[in-house]
């Protein structure tokens, strides 16, 4: 294979891993990540690969569908064009040229290893079962191989297009089971903490980063100030009604009763969103209900909500609505700068403990580095 074919094939593989990723990426975040591909042996092998004790094992897989899906003529099992046959491509350029950096922009999720088809294990002229004697992890070359000659054996690119998805969702499995340390500040100012909130909620996250902020503000207040006993909260992709909760978040008295519940939005709020709310809500006998809307009330429909608060203060309601950053600011200047780094901490702890997206749990960790 001549530099310049490798280097179309790499450029074709960067750009096939990109969609494949971002495909990954979005369903995660909607919540719609399932399964590919249904042979549950198959599955379980491509999990363990990726998941491999052997550091070169993890980068396999993903470097060998994606060649192959990019170029259906190629031989997956190939590492070396030298070893000659039929679809012999060189493994080791596509691996250095695309997984290594895919591998380190995403928190080094496959080892952080600069060159893995040169180690040992990966010197061999392709993943046969007959270079597999001298394999110190004789299963897991067992579990490459199995993958690898299903494509193979197929030769079906839409087969091979499911395989490939399989391998990144289980790398994104991966990557969403590494721990993200957040580097807490002792101290922090309120236009700082201020500052660290704005630039964490300006990228779109379907509400989950505005639902954290905001659950941890209102854990913290809780505890500074003791208005509550604790907080329940739902998890993003959890619709109300199948959580069992009447809001996003609801705090809790020391028996258990829902004293206030907040509804959250990461956008503006209509006055249609609030009727709704209000009506499951009043079935509960809930009477304090705050909607925190990151941009505000929706522009027209200002007017109609005041009334419709009014309304519902005359019937028993109290409904209060705040945008998210002067809720923020108010709260967290009364805390002061201990509560600010409680609140800090609370954030990561709310991204950990309903499994965010790992995205959304390394741009706070890389957020509060810059404080």
């Amino acid at each position: 294979m001549a530099p310049t074919e490798i280097s179309q094939l790499a450029a074709a593989c960067k750009a096939k891993l990109d969609l494949v990723w971002g495909e990954v990426v979005s369903k995660a975040e909607r919540g719609l990540l399932t399964d590919a591909v249904v042979d549950e042996e198959l599955q379980a092998a491509i999990a363990e690969s990726v998941n491999s004790n052997t550091k070169s094992y993890r980068y396999v897989l993903p470097t060998q569908v994606l060649a192959k899906a990019v170029d259906p003529t190629l031989d997956s099992r190939s590492l070396q064009v030298a070893s000659g046959g039929k679809g012999a491509f060189d493994a080791r350029s596509v691996c250095h040229g695309v997984l290594v950096p895919f591998d380190r922009e995403n928190g080094s999720v496959l080892g952080g290893s600069s060159e893995p088809y040169v180690n040992n294990p990966l010197r061999k002229p392709a993943i046969r079962p007959e270079f597999g004697d001298k394999q110190r992890d004789r299963a897991g070359w067992d579990n490459l191989c199995r993958v690898l000659d299903a494509v193979e054996n197929k030769q079906d690119p839409t087969f091979t297009e499911k395989v490939l998805l399989q391998v990144f969702i289980e790398v994104h499995r991966r990557l969403s089971e590494t721990a993200v340390l957040y580097p807490v500040p002792k101290r922090i100012s309120l236009d700082d903490c201020i500052r660290v909130i704005n630039s964490f909620l300006a990228e779109r996250s379907g509400g989950d980063r505005a639902l954290a902020v905001t659950a941890a503000l209102f854990q913290v207040i809780g505890q500074a100030f003791s208005l509550y006993y604790g907080i329940r909260r739902s998890n993003i992709n959890a619709a109300d009604a199948s959580s069992g909760q009447a809001a996003d978040i609801e705090c809790l008295s020391e028996t258990g009763e829902v004293a206030l519940v907040v509804e959250v939005k990461d956008r503006e709020i209509t006055v249609g969103q609030i009727k709704d709310k209000l009506s499951n809500v009043r079935t509960r006998k809930i009477a304090e209900m705050l909607f925190i809307a990151q941009n505000g009330i929706a522009a027209g429909d200002e007017e109609e909500v005041r009334s419709l608060i009014r309304r519902e203060f005359s019937s028993g309601q109290n409904v209060y609505i705040f945008t998210l950053v002067s809720f923020a600011r108010s709260t967290l200047a009364l805390l002061g700068e201990r509560g600010r780094s409680r609140f800090l901490d609370a954030v990561g702890a709310q991204l950990d403990a309903y499994a965010s997206d790992v995205r959304h749990r390394k741009a706070w960790a890389e957020l509060l580095c810059s404080v």
